[in-house]
């Protein structure tokens, strides 16, 4: 009987010899990969250099917001306290270029920022930027 499929061309080379031969080329790859990291490691191991503060920073100015939610929960209009049937005429009309701003204290509740959500969904606001402060 013919076999219908000629034996590999093995060169006279065992199996294993075959294995390392193949194996030798991905090896000498990590090796060098592994001196690169190795170098650059070395090489970028000063700290950065510190960054000028700008003025800006220091003076803990605080950004512009539409309203104002207090930690006792109170609402603030233009400085001027607010109650919900008010709060609608007091907010400047909806715009949809530019979102409302609310600036909520973090002790508010997810409660009562859904209960405002909905009373200006109502009026007609579809924009919300919540302003957070920044961890510290």
């Amino acid at each position: 009987m013919n076999n219908l499929v000629p034996p590999p061309a093995t060169s006279g080379k065992s199996l294993m010899e075959r294995v390392e031969d193949a194996l030798l080329p991905l090896i000498n790859l990590v090796f060098l990969l592994l001196m690169f990291f190795i170098v650059a490691g070395q090489i970028a191991d000063d700290p950065l250099p510190e960054l000028p503060t700008t003025a800006a920073t220091d003076q803990q100015q605080q950004p512009y917001a539409d309203l104002v939610i207090t930690e006792t929960g109170d609402w603030q209009v233009a400085s001027e306290k607010v109650n919900a049937d008010q709060l609608l005429g007091k907010l400047p009309a909806p715009n949809p270029d530019q979102p409302l701003k609310i600036a909520a204290a973090e002790t508010l509740s997810m409660a009562d920022l859904e209960s405002l959500f909905r009373q200006l969904e109502q009026g007609g606001y579809t924009d919300v930027l919540l302003l957070t402060e920044p961890a510290s």
